[in-house]
């Protein structure tokens, strides 16, 4: 892969703020910066694309241990925990780590991908094929990004498109298999395929409303059972559980980004009750909400 990081500048001001603003699946961001090992693991609502450029990396995917390879595209679905614990130089290029957060609902938007769509949500972590992307491909959606110009923005999001279509072409190479074996027993066409992102695209769409998992089905015009099945066969979890985890990234995301208040919050994240909030946020992050919220203060003061 030709070309370096060198010449870019990173971006002076932290960019956490794309992670989310009023929805778990965040904004769209690129940063290029000086890796640092990470001293927790976190998680976000992004399909992130990572490039180590001169350099090897060790990362914690959900505790299994994986090395990500030097100059190569990565892809994951951030909803994983993860977290950098290791880098290990492998040239005497300057290294740098280029970061693309893609929300998780323009990815759920694209045509054309959904086999990579559910390996990814299904906890998959992709090696891109080297001829795809270039260092110098990398510089100029940096470029586009750092612009401001929307046009120049949303060029670099059909790029992005096209290379997810590129790579689907061909068979993935997995750092981290998809949890489970989605095609167990009998195999499931791109038909079966489909009708679980329209039923992932309404959950995510209407995460603030509430929903049965007749409304989630009737996105198919499958029969109800059939639908949930087919769902948990290939996300490797119930839609109501699905719908429970992406409520919470959201509450998460409205905790550590804003003022709200937390009944407010849990409103505004399809929580029917205060008291089932509290119940179900300690339950998936073994925290109150109160105490998500301190914490992250405390780590943006450090």
């Amino acid at each position: 892969m030709a070309g370096d990081l060198r010449k870019i500048e990173p971006k002076p001001s932290h960019e956490r703020h794309f992670y989310s603003s009023k929805r778990a699946f965040g904004r769209f961001g690129i940063r290029i910066f000086d890796p640092v090992v990470m001293e927790f693991p976190h998680w976000h609502g992004h399909i992130e694309v990572n490039l180590a450029n001169g350099f090897e990396m060790t990362y914690d995917v959900d505790g299994q241990a994986l090395t990500i390879p030097a100059n190569r595209l990565v892809v994951f679905w951030a909803g994983v925990p993860h977290q950098l614990t290791a880098i290990h130089q492998v040239s005497q290029v300057e290294q740098k780590l280029c970061n693309i957060y893609l929300p998780l609902d323009s990815f759920l938007m694209m045509h054309h991908i959904s086999p990579l769509q559910v390996s990814l949500l299904s906890g998959g972590l992709i090696v891109l094929p080297e001829d795809l992307c270039s260092v110098d491909q990398m510089r100029r959606w940096y470029s586009d990004y750092r612009s401001g110009d929307f046009e120049r923005q949303e060029l670099v999001k059909m790029e992005l498109h096209v290379l997810f279509r590129r790579a689907s072409l061909a068979e993935f190479e997995f750092l981290r298999a998809p949890k489970g074996d989605i095609a167990g027993g009998r195999a499931l066409s791109s038909a079966h395929i489909r009708h679980v992102i329209a039923m992932v695209r309404h959950i995510l769409e209407n995460l603030d409303k509430p929903l049965k998992n007749s409304d989630i089905a009737a996105t198919t015009g499958l029969h109800e059972n059939y639908a949930q099945t087919l769902f948990a066969r290939i996300m490797q979890v119930p839609p109501k559980q699905f719908l429970i985890r992406m409520r919470l990234m959201r509450a998460r995301a409205l905790l550590v980004e804003s003022s709200m208040a937390i009944s407010s919050v849990a409103e505004n994240s399809g929580f029917s009750s205060i008291s089932q909030f509290y119940a179900q946020f300690k339950a998936g992050y073994g925290m109150s909400p109160a105490a998500v919220r301190e914490e992250y203060l405390r780590l943006e003061l450090k």
